[in-house]
């Protein structure tokens, strides 16, 4: 993910310390929400997301809140720590209004169809998987965000494999798979910049020492998808796929000249462009393109018979900001071709701000820094601080419901640990990457799982199995210190040696 505020607001991010608290304390609101947001799902099922989860971490920070006065914790510090979480917030929840609205005109101007058009025609449902997976590595890798590839590529990419009969939770698994690695590895990307920034490591040593762990978790990846699509069987729900292309081709005006649009966007992600001025850039261009290419379809969205200024303008401005549908003569099609517009993106940027109330009274009351204290004095052994450090990523994850506290606060509380045991840093900068960025996306509540989730139109329950690459690096990790491979020692450690 790219935010073009995180890097130095984050790196600079005082870590509340509350010396009164004890671990069983800071404890209480985590299980609390753990325990509301289990009984919720029960209760709700796939519908808790639809305003009742919100509510639920709003109960959370409740809780916090009171363990924070218990023990002489003021109203104003927790109130001060939740603005500052949600200002933190502020690109990101901004970026989801612009991806809305780009997705909506993305359809009306037959970039998306165009996309699954020419897709149907060149993947297979054997292969489609694995091409997922290296298809977001690279536009991940040239971009150094997770978050425009799945804005991009991984919204056609969906739309294919739903067209292909494939359940939509292996291909949203297969887009961030790779969405992730090239996140990870991108020096474009704010975390891997951040995480070296942390354990006062280099950028590029870095990335080449997070290769160790990153490429054998990738390759398994693949060969897991690789599997998976010798062994699906599309044969009872098979596609018609000439049907489709024949009802897309009958709806919309398809050509490569469409392509000009998201190639313009990719570009000026790579030359750092910031990602809302680049994604607001693509969504005027597809309302332009809409209206050169698709003039039918957008007076359409009004009603009209033709294209006036007023029936273009309208048709264009309905795209952008409310739920806009495009019929078609197959049926299959018709909830494929549909987009949410800003207004679909309010939900998910609902559930951002309720999580960051959570994540922000349990900085202000000190739980957050107790928690790592307590994972950090377990560690006994070279394992044992590789694996707190883990335990602790996922913690922040689930607790502050932010990445970027999973890299800054574990790497400001554990980089002298590392340095104590001889380790250098790129072993702590590489284990942040692989535990704090890559998990965040597995949490429903977190930045990262909402928004993923609300991009693809795809619940983290769903995809969670199947985005093998993230649930997979932790556990590298782990294994390459349990059987100390490739642990880099500091320079004056082997010189003593």
């Amino acid at each position: 993910m790219i935010d073009q505020n995180s890097d130095e607001h984050r790196e600079n991010e005082h870590i509340v310390e509350n010396r009164e608290l004890n671990i069983f304390e800071a404890l209480i609101p985590v299980v609390a929400l753990v325990g509301m947001l289990a009984y919720n799902v029960f209760v709700f099922g796939d519908d808790a997301l639809s305003g009742s989860n919100q509510f639920i971490l709003l109960m959370g920070g409740a809780v916090a809140a009171i363990v924070g006065f218990l023990n002489k914790v003021s109203y104003k510090q927790m109130v001060a720590e939740v603005a500052e979480n949600v200002k933190s917030t502020t690109g990101a929840l901004l970026i989801l209004l612009m991806v809305g609205a780009l997705a909506g005109t993305w359809l009306i101007s037959g970039i998306i169809p165009a996309m699954i058009y020419y897709g149907l025609q060149i993947l297979n449902p054997t292969i489609f998987l694995a091409a997922c997976v290296i298809i977001c590595s690279i536009i991940s890798v040239a971009t150094g965000s997770s978050w425009t590839t799945s804005a991009t590529v991984g919204i056609a990419l969906i739309g294919i494999g739903e067209a292909l009969g494939i359940s939509l939770g292996m291909t949203a698994g297969a887009v961030l798979s790779g969405a992730y690695f090239g996140d990870k590895l991108s020096p474009l990307s704010d975390t891997t910049n951040l995480a070296p920034a942390m354990a006062g490591g280099e950028l590029f040593s870095h990335i080449k020492y997070m290769t160790l762990t990153t490429v054998p978790t990738i390759l398994t990846t693949l060969l897991v998808f690789v599997i998976i699509g010798f062994n699906l069987d599309t044969s009872g729900n098979a596609p018609d796929i000439e049907g489709i292309l024949h009802s897309i081709d009958n709806t919309f005006t398809i050509n490569g000249w469409l392509f000009i649009v998201p190639i313009i966007v990719i570009f000026l992600i790579v030359k750092k462009t910031p990602p809302l001025a680049a994604l607001l850039i693509g969504t005027l261009l597809g309302g332009v393109f809409a209206l050169i290419f698709q003039p039918t379809i957008v007076a359409g969205l009004t009603n009209s018979s033709e294209l006036t200024f007023e029936s273009g303008y309208k048709g264009i401005m309905n795209a952008i900001t409310v739920n806009t549908s495009i019929p078609t003569d197959n049926e299959a099609l018709n909830d494929l071709f549909s987009a949410k517009g800003m207004a679909g993106m309010m939900g998910t940027i609902w559930l951002i701000i309720c999580a960051m109330v959570f994540g922000g009274i349990m900085d202000g009351i000190g739980a957050l820094s107790r928690i790592s204290s307590a994972l950090l004095s377990m560690a006994k052994s070279v394992f044992g601080l590789f694996a707190s450090t883990v335990a602790s990523c996922l913690a922040l994850n689930v607790t502050a419901s932010d990445q970027y506290l999973a890299i800054v606060v574990p790497g400001k509380m554990f980089s002298k640990a590392y340095a104590d045991k001889g380790l250098a840093p790129e072993n702590l900068s590489r284990t942040l990457e692989d535990s704090g960025t890559v998990t965040s996306v597995l949490v429903p509540w977190n930045t990262c799982g909402a928004y993923h989730s609300g991009v693809l139109g795809v619940g983290v329950a769903e995809y969670f199995a199947f985005a093998i690459f993230n649930w997979l690096s932790p556990i590298m990790t782990l294994i390459f210190a349990a059987f100390n491979i490739k642990i880099k020692q500091l320079a004056s450690k082997i010189n003593q040696g």
